[in-house]
């Protein structure tokens, strides 16, 4: 029987999975494709010059085994690297590396676009001159189980947190989105279930990054011309964690090359980890496809917690700091401060600074004074939806009236107004904010943003709702 490239490939990957981890030949074995066999070498083309230097670094004895096993001691091993061609060209050069004398892997082949420089995927964690081969996992480790405690807000999303840090990718909660408002312990929560998968399966590959920073990475990887290698450096982690994945909203590019990445992930039996500020019903400028597969999983919604939660919340912080502090006191600040757990602990961490500082007795009048200067300081995060009811209600007229698109003065006005409050008080984009408001585009927002600050310098009328409005926004 005539050897081909396929059924002696085929014999060889027999052997390999036999001898590794599932996950690992799923991510490592499968994409390869042989291509070619002669003169006893057998090429096989691999994605990217990253997934060639991985395959080198970890299975070079276990390829040379097989190979050796089905063709002898002469057999040769011929990478053939089939990277992405941005540029739109069908037949890019082909460059041949003199090979390092590994065994049987002799040789490589490389597929370059326009230019004889050697692409390489880099870590986008990596700082540039410096080589780090292993991915830091950006988990915080004050961040964990121990400190998050469970109470009636937020039992759900806690026990799924636990559920998938024993079994990453191996239950029905993939991805787990945990949603809610502002300061309830989603990174919290996020952070602790990446720091015990860390602790139980400490083979896998944990990253956590903000949906902000992927972004930024993302373009960085479209300017540099490597979109390929960014791809293939985030489908081989084992558990993906994206902070505030809402900031993915209107940037239709970053959407596209995750929703790639997803489904190589959640098809390979890893685990995704998503926060946002709400639900994926409520998620405005994210592609069906991807609000689609972020209802796969289980969305955890983290509630206000309640007094006696937040009574645990402050007694577990003061213990953690060594504190003590009489109940009285604890019970008035978790009583005042209800939305918020990051103000709770701020709150109680300025009542410890200026008792500590001011040498004064920590009283409930201490106490007292500390929770309003700090609720009254603290700049309350709205969303969208609220502003525009807010402006609708001032101006006396339906959510849906101010969304038209009527041109009567007063509605415009408003209208407007809406955008420019929407632009100071949220973090949402332009793009997010016109579609939002009445369907419209960015540059109506920013028209809409100068439209207001020319009539509050030039209009009293008009100064006075800017003023009333801000009031309103800022309590």
């Amino acid at each position: 029987m005539e050897l081909t490239a396929q059924s002696v490939w085929s014999n060889c990957l027999s052997f390999i999975k036999d001898n590794i981890q599932p996950q690992a030949y799923k991510t490592w074995f499968e994409p390869i494709v042989a291509v070619k066999f002669s003169d006893n070498a057998l090429s096989i083309q691999v994605p990217s010059k990253f997934f060639y230097e991985w395959l080198e670094e970890h299975y070079v004895k276990i390829l040379k085994v097989a190979l050796t096993k089905e063709l002898g001691e002469t057999a040769k091993l011929v990478y053939v690297i089939k990277m992405e061609n941005t540029y739109g060209n069908k037949q890019p050069f082909t460059e041949r590396i003199p090979s390092s004398n590994r065994g049987a892997v002799k040789s490589q082949e490389v597929d370059v676009p326009f230019n004889n420089k050697n692409p390489e995927l880099k870590n986008p964690f990596v700082i540039p001159g410096i080589r780090n081969v292993k991915i830091e996992s950006q988990l915080n480790p004050n961040y964990n189980f121990e400190n998050f405690l469970e109470g009636d807000s937020n039992r759900l999303a806690r026990n799924a947190g636990l559920a998938v840090a024993n079994k990453p990718g191996g239950t029905s909660f993939n991805p787990l989105l945990i949603f809610g408002g502002v300061g309830l312990g989603k990174t919290h929560l996020a952070h602790a279930i990446g720091i015990d998968i860390k602790d139980k399966y400490p083979e896998k590959t944990v990253l956590y990054i903000s949906a902000e920073k992927f972004t930024q990475q993302y373009i960085d990887s479209v300017k540099k011309n490597n979109r390929n290698d960014f791809i293939h450096f985030y489908q081989i982690i084992d558990v993906l964690i994206i902070d505030d994945v809402q900031f993915l909203s209107g940037k239709t590019g970053t959407q596209d090359v995750f929703f790639h990445i997803f489904n190589h992930l959640h098809q390979n039996g890893k685990q995704v980890i998503l926060t946002s500020d709400k639900a994926p019903v409520d998620m405005q400028d994210i592609e069906q496809r991807l609000l689609s597969r972020f209802k796969w999983g289980l969305s955890a919604e983290l509630q206000t917690p309640d007094f006696e939660t937040r009574v645990s919340i402050l007694k577990n912080k003061l213990y953690r700091d060594g504190v003590e502090m009489p109940d009285e006191i604890v019970e008035y600040v978790a009583k005042h401060i209800k939305t918020n757990v990051r103000e709770l602990e701020g709150a109680i961490i300025s009542l410890i600074a200026q008792s500590s500082f001011n040498k004064k007795e920590i009283t409930v009048g201490l106490a007292k004074e500390i929770v309003e200067k700090f609720v009254k300081n603290t700049k309350r995060e709205v969303s969208i939806d609220y502003i525009q009811k807010v402006v609708s209600d001032y101006f006396q007229m339906d959510v849906s009236t101010l969304q038209s698109k009527t041109r009567k003065r007063h509605i415009v006005q408003a209208r407007q107004l809406a955008m420019f409050f929407a632009k100071k008080f949220t973090k949402a984009s332009l793009a997010s904010i016109g579609s939002q408001i009445g369907k419209r585009d960015h540059a109506t927002v920013l028209h809409a943003c100068k439209t207001v600050d020319n009539l509050s310098s030039t209009d009293k009328q008009f100064r006075k709702y800017v003023e009333d409005l801000s009031k309103k926004l800022s309590l």
